[in-house]
């Protein structure tokens, strides 16, 4: 699953490999565009970036084009301190750089914060104002409905305006360790050279520092509810809804709601997972994906 005998760096310098940087509206994405098929793309979390999907890409693109682009502010692309850092502004970076890839049509998976730019992607289809065709969507732990999220230490500080910048120039791996195993679901659920390639991989560009900007995102969930959250009630595209059961962060009583709003929708529930399941278990989140993409178009 993981090279453990790699040591973080070297895990992201492999990563890197892999990929490319596409300018996209003033700004350096990084993209790694791997495998053929129906398309397939990507939007990670927070605090981290698409590096988080790296295990199970091997899998996926067996049968699949997949693309992973680190949105600004997170991995290997740009990190400006002049962005808004807005989801809906990461949106239209995503749509342009999509357009630019030759995306006409695609499976969408949302993680985390990535659930929420998915819900933008989704109000702009319900108002018929998204050029890209959806073939369905899969939103993975991610605090969709906010009011039900538990955020950590770390997330409230970085929201507070005084406190969030002095907690981000002052953050350390050990940390971001402890933080991040405590949303994992098990302890070891991860080496630590993954958790060394996710750190220093924040840390590039000074990031750290774009965090108290970053994490506003959480206010735009509250402040855009009412447009992003009724057209899930209305979705007719096929969804599965794909959830570490063990996230303490984004509730698996989101999942379950989510479940039941969206028409149809599917629930994979994934026992002793917390909220990165395609990092702690990516053979089974890999699997579950493939299944539910056969069932849409017959494409193992």
């Amino acid at each position: 699953m993981f090279s453990a005998e790699m040591s973080g760096s070297q895990l992201i310098d492999r990563w890197r490999a892999r990929g490319r940087i596409v300018r996209v509206a003033g700004h350096d994405l990084f993209v790694v565009d791997e495998g053929e098929g129906p398309c397939v793309l990507v939007l990670h979390g927070f605090p981290t970036s698409g590096y988080d999907f790296s295990a199970v890409l091997p899998e996926l693109t067996r049968s699949r084009r997949v693309i992973v682009a680190d949105m600004p502010g997170y991995g290997l692309s740009s990190k400006p301190e002049a962005y808004s850092y807005s989801l809906e502004a990461q949106a239209d970076v995503l749509l342009e750089l999509w357009s630019k890839l030759d995306v006409e049509r695609a499976h969408l998976v949302a993680h985390d914060m990535g659930t929420s730019v998915a819900c933008a992607l989704l109000a702009r289809r319900d108002r018929k104002a998204l050029q890209l065709s959806l073939d369905s969507v899969a939103l993975c732990n991610g605090s969709v409905f906010i009011e039900m999220a538990k955020l950590t230490p770390s997330q409230r500080l970085l929201r507070n305006r005084v406190l969030g910048p002095l907690f981000a120039g002052v953050g350390s791996r050990a940390v971001f360790g402890l933080q991040m195993r405590r949303i994992f679901g098990r302890i070891d659920a991860v080496p630590s050279e993954e958790l060394d390639a996710m750190w220093e991989l924040l840390c590039v560009a000074d990031g750290r520092r774009r965090l108290p900007a970053i994490i506003r995102y959480i206010d735009e969930r509250y402040e855009k509810a009412s447009e992003w959250l009724p057209p899930l009630s209305r979705l007719d595209l096929p969804s599965l809804i794909l959830w570490g059961e063990r996230d303490p962060v984004s509730v698996v009583g989101i999942a379950e709601r989510l479940a039941r709003e969206i028409p149809g929708a599917q629930l994979v529930r994934m026992d002793r997972v917390g909220h990165y399941p395609m990092v702690e278990d990516p053979a089974r989140f890999s699997a579950a994906l493939l299944g539910f993409w056969h069932r849409i178009d017959g494409v193992r």
